[in-house]
């Protein structure tokens, strides 16, 4: 089991990330799905779909549908950096949109956590289809952590 160095608190656990990642109804609703979660990095990946399409000529992805890929892979970045007694929340998130996302493509998501405080992580990533040296979107976000108890989908556990 992995543990905050600082309060030596077990850290989030794959299957706890992907038990509330379950919870959160748009990344359901848009597919989202985890590829890989390790030590403050996260891999999503959001199929294209007719329902993601922000112009339906072009058949190129909504730009929001990138965002909230991205938000949705730095939470998970973080939350593997996150004591268990902790939630966390988006404070800011900045994205820089780089080229439109393909029709018929799907987008993958990679963030990393680089700085993590008592109650703020900092992250960066990309948005890109087959290459991330080819990105779609660049983003950097903060997010703040608390002790609240359990997050969403892990009521009950113990």
């Amino acid at each position: 089991m992995t543990t905050d160095s600082q309060e030596n608190t077990p850290l989030y656990g794959l299957d706890d990330i992907a038990s509330m990642f379950a919870q959160v109804k748009q990344c359901k609703a848009l597919d989202i799905a985890i590829v890989s979660v390790e030590r403050g990095t996260a891999l999503l990946r959001l199929p294209y779909s007719q329902s993601i399409v922000g112009d339906p000529e072009s058949g190129i992805v909504h730009g929001g549908v990138v965002t909230t890929l991205m938000d949705s892979a730095g939470g998970c970045a973080v939350l593997a950096l996150t004591p268990q007694d902790q939630t966390i929340a988006t404070l800011d998130l900045r994205i820089d949109y780089l080229k439109a996302a393909g029709r018929g493509l799907d987008i993958r998501g990679f963030a990393e956590c680089y700085k993590r405080t008592r109650n703020l992580a900092f992250v960066r990533g990309i948005a890109y289809h087959e290459d991330r040296n080819d990105p779609i979107a660049n983003f950097t976000a903060c997010f703040m952590s608390r002790a609240v108890g359990p997050m969403p989908g892990l009521e009950g556990r113990g």
